[in-house]
């Protein structure tokens, strides 16, 4: 099972890294300036500028404030692997403009949240009997409440693709969650216990076979 995805954030001591997805130490700075490339010369700083340098990659993030804006391609917890690939891409797309638009990034997770529903057997059409109905095929009930607070599903749920005024950076990142949460619930798990029960000596699922024929 992987580990849980942390976020980076503004003097994290530690959390998955921008450019190499590690969850590592990182160590802070001020950001300076010269006016010679040796670091001599005319000096200048600006305290709204920070550098985070990740432990394992040695690849350095620079914030302005509480945003990063370098790299631009702002890390995400990876899709699930068992995601359809147009999902993927959604995704993909959804995290590399995170830093850039948060409500265009939560309008392209939408977008997936309706295509995964429409994966799953559900009719695509209308988000909130979707998950109705992956709930009773087995998702937890509370994914409901999750998806109505980043306004998903409910009486006043921005329809899936659309654009969101309210959108923010903390909406993005719960649909992220969301997504894989979803996929990893319907489609992962699943695959595991098909997996296991295909791996299971002959007489194993033999004897399974002939108690279930004796029920």
């Amino acid at each position: 099972m992987k580990g849980k995805y942390i976020a980076p954030f503004l003097d994290g001591e530690a959390f998955n890294c921008v450019s190499c997805h590690v969850y590592t130490k990182q160590n802070w700075y001020y950001l300076r300036g010269s006016s010679g490339p040796d670091g001599y010369g005319d000096q200048t700083n600006d305290p709204r500028f920070r550098i985070s340098y990740c432990e394992h990659c040695r690849f350095p993030t620079i914030w302005y404030g509480e945003s990063v804006i370098f790299p631009l391609n702002m890390s995400v917890e990876p899709p699930n692997d068992d995601l359809p690939d147009d999902i993927k891409r959604d995704y993909e797309e959804a995290s590399s403009i995170l830093n850039l638009s948060p409500r265009g990034t939560a309008a392209l997770l939408r977008l997936g949240i309706q295509k995964l529903c429409a994966h799953l057997g559900q009719s695509g059409k209308n988000i909130n009997t979707d998950i109705k109905g992956l709930v009773a095929a087995g998702l937890p009930p509370r994914v409901q409440e999750a998806l109505d607070s980043v306004r998903v599903i409910g009486n006043d749920a921005v329809h899936p693709g659309k654009i969101d005024l309210m959108d923010d950076r903390s909406t993005a990142s719960q649909l992220f969650r969301l997504v894989n949460f979803i996929a990893q619930k319907m489609i992962t798990e699943p695959r595991e216990i098909d997996e296991i029960y295909r791996n299971l000596p002959a007489e194993k699922l033999q004897g399974i076979k002939d108690r279930d024929g004796n029920q």
